[in-house]
């Protein structure tokens, strides 16, 4: 069963996410800060991290940045949820270290479908 890290601060979000998640056989872990998320990263090594770009405490780029910085979790992918649809994001969050990127609201299939591969592409590297 694949371990998700959800790190997410809109608790509705996060509610709707890991039920859908878990629904579909995954295992899901939830952080509400990015500082939260890279602590859970290092002590969980979850398979893939959901990060929401706009979070308190430490936002995710900087999460992010860490994360790929980091030898224990540099190959973790990383799949961005944002709200930031704006032209340039989708390079912002690339820079940061992200492997993909997805617009909120989620549109839960188109959602499934990245994390499916980028779990496939961790699976054979």
């Amino acid at each position: 069963m694949p371990k998700i890290l959800l790190v997410e601060d809109n608790e509705m979000n996060r509610d709707m996410l890991s039920r859908r998640l878990e629904r579909k056989g995954h295992h899901v872990l939830i952080a509400i800060d990015g500082q939260q998320g890279v602590t859970m990263a290092h002590s969980h090594e979850p398979d893939l991290i959901l990060m929401d770009m706009s979070l308190p405490v430490l936002d995710g780029w900087s999460a992010t940045r860490q994360l790929k910085a980091a030898p224990e979790t540099c190959s973790i992918p990383i799949l961005a949820l944002t709200a930031h649809a704006m032209a340039g994001d989708h390079e912002k969050c690339v820079e940061a270290g992200c492997d993909d990127y997805d617009t909120k609201p989620v549109e839960f299939a188109r959602l499934l479908g990245k994390i499916q591969a980028l779990l496939g592409k961790g699976a054979s590297t």
